[in-house]
């Protein structure tokens, strides 16, 4: 092949943008762990129905966007397109039931084949928590404060406006469904074409629409709080109350829906304007149903995914590389002697980096290039010394010293390197 380049919608994550995604994926489970979730992987495919099932069938990712293929056994699997499902699979598969509040964090990649664009590509990562088991508002309270605690541990908080809505129960559901379509029939032929063909598959993502068209009926649409039940309604009166205690803002966005009917009263997103059309940052919402429509038991959840490509955007400052300590040898004893000096501090948690080639003043480039901290030298006087020239490649300034009390004067360097 005279033209290699990745697939279309799929990127290197070359060592720059790793330490952003690193630094996300790694600040994540921080601070996920301080709230009591564990961090969890399941596979990068499963069977195509568990999640054929879960988004429904008549949605854009299950009828477009989706990796489905048929193995050699002449299963039907798809890459995962999101975490939840898998996750809730996890749940009745290794039953976990006994184990409820359960509280899983997980990262890693998912695949969508969508028009590939600024935060949104068709490999794509994300980073996500699940609380399962809990019915009460204060479920809800919590995930989208370890939400909030994220966002302010990545200095991204004040970038963000965390958007609310509830969806009520089932019987807030169905009562504003009927509603709503009827009311949606009534500009039927000035809808949007996405819309139309909404109306009878999925009404509530009508609400979603971005199409012109479809924004001043949007508008005057009937309220779903106008339809909530005495229950769902005290429900998220709790859950604001429980936003208001810990000193959450969040603005009330009463066309933020989810379309399937396991999906039922809270529902959220963290949204920036500093992405341009992708400014969903962080999203979830509650999912009662999900699990029972797996064919588990009843249970209840709740929990949230955000995408790591689209928060190291919104990074300010990439984090620094790790800056070694080069160990420079010339001659080959000295070679042999740098090898095993260079395991040993490896060993006791210094980043070291050697050359192989090239004669001093090379090596020296190489570790200014490298940002070195400093540079360990050996050659045939060294050897002859049982020692080793030290050089703090910040200040110019040099020292023979000992090789065994080598590691002792490089403890002033070893917190640069992440050393433990």
């Amino acid at each position: 092949m005279s033209n290699v380049q990745p697939v279309r919608g799929t990127k290197d994550l070359l060592a720059q943008e790793m330490r952003r995604h690193s630094l996300v994926e790694t600040a994540a489970e921080h601070i996920a762990g301080r709230f009591g979730y564990a961090k969890i992987s399941t596979p990068i495919f499963e069977f195509t129905n568990v999640f054929a099932r879960t988004l429904g069938d008549t949605s854009d990712i299950v009828t477009k966007e989706m990796y489905t293929f048929q193995d050699k056994g002449g299963d039907s699997l798809t890459l995962r397109p999101e975490g939840t499902a898998g996750v809730a699979r996890a749940f009745i598969s290794e039953g976990l039931k006994q184990q409820t509040p359960y509280r899983a964090f997980y990262s890693g990649p998912m695949f969508r084949h969508e028009r590939p664009q600024k935060g949104r590509m068709r490999q794509f990562h994300q980073i996500g928590v699940e609380l399962i088991g809990v019915g009460e508002p204060v479920a809800d309270v919590e995930v989208i404060s370890l939400g909030v605690a994220l966002l302010r541990e990545l200095g991204l908080l004040n970038d963000t406006v965390l958007h609310l809505n509830t969806l009520g129960d089932s019987e807030s559901r169905s009562a504003y469904l009927a509603v709503l379509v009827d009311y949606f029939k009534g500009h039927e032929k000035t809808l949007s074409s996405d819309s139309r063909e909404r109306l009878t598959k999925n009404p509530l993502r009508i609400l979603d629409s971005k199409a012109t068209e479809d924004q001043s009926i949007i508008a005057n649409a009937p309220a779903y709080s106008d339809y909530l039940t005495t229950e769902a309604s005290a429900f998220f009166t709790q859950v604001r109350t429980g936003l208001d205690d810990l000193d959450i803002s969040y603005v009330l966005n009463p066309k933020l829906v989810r379309g399937l009917d396991y999906y039922s009263h809270t529902a959220f997103e963290f949204v920036t304007d500093k992405l341009g059309a992708q400014g969903t940052v962080l999203a979830g919402g509650r999912y009662d149903g999900l699990i029972e429509m797996m064919g588990g038991p009843a249970t209840p959840g709740i929990g949230w995914a955000a995408g790591i490509e689209r928060l190291s955007m919104l990074l300010d400052d990439v984090p620094a590389p790790i800056r070694p300590i080069a160990i420079i040898s010339m001659g080959a004893e000295a070679d042999r002697m740098a090898r095993k000096l260079a395991y040993d501090l490896r060993l006791d948690g210094f980043a070291i980096d050697m050359a192989y080639r090239g004669n001093l003043s090379k090596r020296l480039k190489r570790a200014n290039k490298l940002q070195a901290r400093a540079a360990i030298i050996i050659g045939d006087d060294e050897l002859g010394r049982d020692s080793a020239t030290l050089r703090d490649l910040d200040s110019g300034e040099q020292q023979h010293v000992p090789l065994n009390e080598l590691a002792n004067l490089l403890m002033p360097f070893r917190e640069d390197f992440g050393g433990a």
